[in-house]
């Protein structure tokens, strides 16, 4: 089981982009960043506007991994570009679409259905900067029903496939 890394939790409970990308980044809520997320099966984050959402139960959690984001004029990471829930280092999550995998922050797995692609939208290019839409395609994360409650913690974690192809 390779070890990578968490980097960042996103919960939010309200939707961070709103309006058109041309009119600008709008002011985006602070403190949505968390050290810890508690997952529920089929429902995702609690505390998120997106958490037993009928319309969302496939796509509930998202991941990304930092080494497919773009360096466009900014130094660190930061979900708060993105509309992503876990920023992951150390696994190419995009490469999971179809399979059943697993985080485990040291509290126990969490198991997910990787669903289906989340694909970058025109907001990357005002969030990130110019071009990152471009950039993120195939790359962008991934959409994923939880399968199992947990708790994910920002750090080390573990991280495995359990059923290849068999979501």
């Amino acid at each position: 089981m390779p070890e990578i890394e968490i980097l960042q939790l996103l919960v939010s409970p309200v939707h961070r982009l709103e309006g058109r990308p041309g009119d600008g980044t709008p002011e985006l809520p602070p403190g949505d960043l968390a050290t810890t997320a508690e997952v529920r099966a089929g429902l995702g984050l609690v505390g998120d506007r997106y958490f037993n959402h009928p319309a969302h139960r496939n796509a509930s959690l998202t991941l990304m991994a930092v080494e497919r984001l773009p360096h466009l004029g900014w130094d660190e990471p930061d979900l708060l570009r993105t509309r992503r829930n876990v920023l992951l280092r150390g696994v190419d999550i995009d490469a999971c679409i179809g399979m059943t995998v697993f985080l485990d922050s040291g509290t126990g797995p969490v198991e997910l259905a990787v669903r289906s692609a989340a694909r970058p939208c025109a907001w990357m290019d005002t969030t990130l900067g110019p071009g990152a839409q471009r950039a993120l395609r195939g790359g962008g994360g991934v959409r994923c029903r939880p399968l199992t409650d947990g708790t994910l913690t920002v750090g080390p974690a573990l991280f495995g496939v359990r059923e290849p192809g068999a979501v």
